[in-house]
């Protein structure tokens, strides 16, 4: 399936709840193994076509870096051919997370409305080596075409048990990273951003995903 028609059917897929199929045939239309979906500089994780994806995105919020982190990405793509060879001092912690799962090219382009950035579209590769010409034009269309979509998606009423919201038919994966984030921030008596970074510390040193360090504190409150 080529991207035109991929973006044709966008809406319809939306509607049907087929939004992963959707990501997984459109990360194959770019050449890609895989892609995420993410808002605000990856605070929130959307879409994604499989779990190394969700995995990556993970890392870069946890670790607070990575090629989706960079404030340039406002305005032009940040693509990484090669993580073995780019990059290692930049973001040596996410390399190395990146490295772990497998990944040996990342190509992130930003999801924006005007000069306004509100998402990111990351892609990655099991083994080194550029896009196309081709594939970076499509990228940026399917990024462009994404804007339109979390502009419209509105936040559900509950979280599920599982800690996931709603936003339309998007699930919020990090629903109990943002409610621990403010029982923290409460319990220390410091600002969200501080009690945020203290939880992130928390999750490098124990490695255990961020998510996981999120419940264990919910699960810590009286019942």
């Amino acid at each position: 399936m080529s991207v035109r028609e991929l973006l044709v059917g966008l809406e319809r897929a939306v509607e049907s709840g087929e939004h992963r199929l959707w990501a997984v045939r459109c990360a194959h239309a770019l050449g890609l193994e895989g892609i995420a979906v993410s808002l605000r500089w990856g605070s929130e994780l959307v879409w994604f076509s499989d779990e190394i994806s969700a995995r990556l995105e993970d890392a870069q919020f946890t670790l607070g870096q990575g090629p989706g982190m960079e404030k340039e990405l406002g305005r032009v793509p940040c693509h990484v051919p090669d993580l073995g060879t780019y990059a290692g001092e930049r973001w040596s912690q996410f390399v190395a997370a990146a490295r772990a799962l497998g990944v040996g090219a990342l190509f992130v382009w930003p999801v924006r409305s005007g000069t306004a950035r509100c998402g990111t579209l990351t892609g990655y590769r099991g083994s080194p080596g550029p896009l196309t010409a081709r594939q970076e034009a499509d990228g940026l269309r399917v990024a462009d075409a994404l804007t339109g979509r979390l502009l419209a998606w509105r936040p559900g009423e509950e979280a599920a048990a599982d800690g996931a919201g709603e936003a339309g038919v998007v699930e919020l994966h990090r629903a109990e990273v943002h409610q621990a984030t403010g029982v923290l921030s409460y319990q220390l008596g410091v600002p969200m951003e501080e009690a945020l970074v203290r939880m992130r510390a928390r999750a490098f040193a124990s490695g255990h995903p961020l998510t996981e360090v999120a419940r264990e504190i919910l699960r810590e409150l009286p019942s």
